[in-house]
């Protein structure tokens, strides 16, 4: 850890199991530079002492964007904001939306062939097809609606680092081009002019598509207090420990006492299992870091990086990348399989503790941080280099896609989770869609892909071939 970061980080974590039982959020949960910049949130700690309702007609489960994205779609679709209630464990957007890489970001090709091996070309070819829609969308709605989240439209890099995962790209780039796939939006660099571009000395191979970064805790965080505004209670520090049936409601049972529904909408991500024991085993924590990175003079200025990227080893060995464009703060993502981390950091990956961060992938990410860029080896001067490093906790499905729709075997209960760490990619579609289906709409009116909808039928299959791992 750089002596001069900005506050000190929290001890590094101790965890070491690899196999883990449904939990609660902790309530000890680190900040991330995300929340550190936006403590004077005026619903952060919104009725963390109120009494709930004894009813309300709707109660998602989750403050954060899907939470609020389900929220403001049902206003939007004429639903009355007094009609809602929102439960959140602890803090207004203290989950993964407040925690992750800064990223909206796509997926232009490059998944094409391990969807395809899951779930089939057809599904495979909507399921990006639905991501690039997602990214317009976003940058749609933060126009429309003049969202202070520091949103920057611009072009995302995927970066190959070396020879075997460009030959990798250049086949998923073929295959999902032979399939139908448009890649007209797509750019494709080699050599010496991926190096330029990219400014990465050890670029192999290069690839460029629209992308953007934004604030997501703000984007989060106006999305509440819009919905406040129009009625919605939020209720913080209030975690949901049981959802159980009460005539033809469901009872959501709290810490601090309970809420008759009639539809509940569990947007809890990576601790679903929690309250949905079918999905034991089925959507898991897998824990991530992230950190802030101070730029030196090399890329301050007009030296800044323009383009977000995605700096590639091979398949799940990788690292993540934005500058933000207001403060040029880097915010550096680190991949949840790297190989060369040590067995006890490999550890702790299956994990529900965002308390801590661990030290030897901080270690890691700036090491390698340091190869990619040269420029930003040598000398610091005080308030340059590691600012801050967090832990967030990603909800993973085995098929690698998430669960939306309304839950069969329990009427009335709905559900949009499981984001496999590419929530901003997906979010703005599967919020949307949710409240189609959960106002009497289709499945085809969602316009989603077929293998997000949830059903019981899927959770067995998948239980039966699941897959090697995100192939995003």
């Amino acid at each position: 850890m750089a002596p001069h970061a900005v506050s000190p980080p929290p001890t590094p974590s101790a965890t070491t199991s690899t196999s883990i039982e449904p939990s609660l959020p902790r309530s000890d949960g680190c900040l991330s530079y995300w929340h550190k910049t936006t403590r004077a949130f005026s619903h952060l700690n919104a009725n963390a002492t109120a009494p709930l309702p004894e009813s309300s007609k709707y109660v998602i489960i989750g403050s954060g964007i899907t939470g609020a994205l389900t929220a403001f779609s049902l206003i939007e679709s004429g639903i009355s904001g007094s009609e809602i209630v929102i439960l959140e464990a602890r803090e207004a957007v203290s989950g993964a939306s407040g925690r992750n890489a800064g990223h909206v970001r796509p997926d232009a090709f490059r998944g094409f062939t391990g969807y395809a091996s899951i779930h089939g070309p057809e599904q495979a070819l909507k399921i990006i097809q639905n991501e690039k829609l997602v990214f317009e969308k976003v940058d749609e709605f933060v126009k429309k609606h003049d969202v202070p989240c520091d949103f920057n439209p611009a072009t995302t890099f995927d970066v190959c680092l070396t020879e075997d995962f460009a030959k990798y790209e250049a086949d998923s780039f073929e295959a999902f081009k032979q399939a139908g796939g448009d890649v007209s939006h797509v750019k494709c660099y080699d050599g010496e002019e991926a190096r330029k571009r990219t400014r990465i000395p050890s670029a192999v191979a290069a690839y460029e598509w629209p992308a953007g970064s934004s604030h997501p805790a703000k984007l989060a965080q106006w999305l509440l207090n819009s919905i406040i505004e129009k009625g919605v209670k939020l209720f913080t520090h209030a975690p949901a420990v049981s959802v159980t049936k009460d005539g033809s409601s469901w009872k959501v049972q709290t810490s601090r006492g309970a809420v008759v529904a009639e539809k509940v909408v569990h947007c809890t991500n990576a601790y679903s299992a929690t309250l949905l024991p079918q999905l034991n085993g089925f959507v898991t924590p897998n824990k991530a870091q992230a950190h802030s990175v101070m730029p030196n003079a090399a890329f301050s200025g007009d030296k800044m990086l323009q383009s977000t990227m995605s700096l590639r080893y091979s398949m799940h060995h990788f690292y993540s990348l934005i500058q933000r464009k207001g403060d040029g703060t880097f915010i550096l993502g680190v991949s949840r399989a790297n190989p060369t981390l040590s067995a006890g950091a490999k550890a702790q990956i299956v994990s529900f503790d965002d308390s801590a961060f661990d030290q030897e992938i901080v270690d890691d990410a700036l090491a390698q941080f340091g190869t990619m860029f040269p420029e930003m080896q040598g000398k610091q001067r005080h308030g340059e280099g590691l600012d801050h490093a967090w832990a967030g906790i990603i909800g993973m499905t085995p098929d690698n896609v998430p669960l939306i729709g309304s839950m069969e075997e329990l009427p009335g209960q709905y559900i949009c989770a499981g984001f496999n760490g590419h929530g901003m990619a997906r979010i703005f579609t599967c919020a949307s869609g949710l409240v189609k289906i959960m106002l009497g709409g289709t499945w085809d009116e969602t316009g989603l892909p077929e293998c997000f909808q949830y059903s019981v039928d899927r959770l067995s299959k998948s239980a039966q071939k699941s897959s090697k791992g995100s192939v995003w």
